[in-house]
């Protein structure tokens, strides 16, 4: 799992992908690699996360391309890996993930 912010002006760059709009850092939103995406068929559906002894649902609202990057429209930054699921701070909080671990933190999760 990865941190990212789903605001307007924020590292997460546009609007997500499956509503169109941004979310809070205070709420439980995540996007997931291309492969996990399934062409948006988790759009809208939450997952369970897993990590840390603690258990959370999140709402998936965008994806995390894992085939294209370096370019305008995924703001310059490099294809993410094919296995992750990028959560709002939100999701780290309700995890209760120490700071000092945030940034890149092995989950299991699932359709909930």
């Amino acid at each position: 799992m990865t941190i990212n912010s789903f605001e307007k002006g924020k590292e997460g760059g546009g609007p997500s992908e499956c509503d169109n709009k941004y979310h809070g850092d205070d709420k439980r939103v995540v996007a997931l690699s291309t492969g996990w995406y399934h062409h948006g068929s988790r759009c809208g559906h939450n997952i369970r996360i897993n990590a840390n002894g603690k258990s959370v649902l999140a709402k998936v609202v965008d994806e995390c391309d894992s085939v294209n990057g370096c370019d305008a429209e995924h703001d310059f930054q490099p294809p993410c890996p094919h296995n992750v699921v990028d959560a709002s701070p939100a999701v780290w909080k309700a995890l209760k993930i120490p700071d000092s671990q945030i940034g890149d933190y092995k989950i299991t999760w699932s359709d909930a």
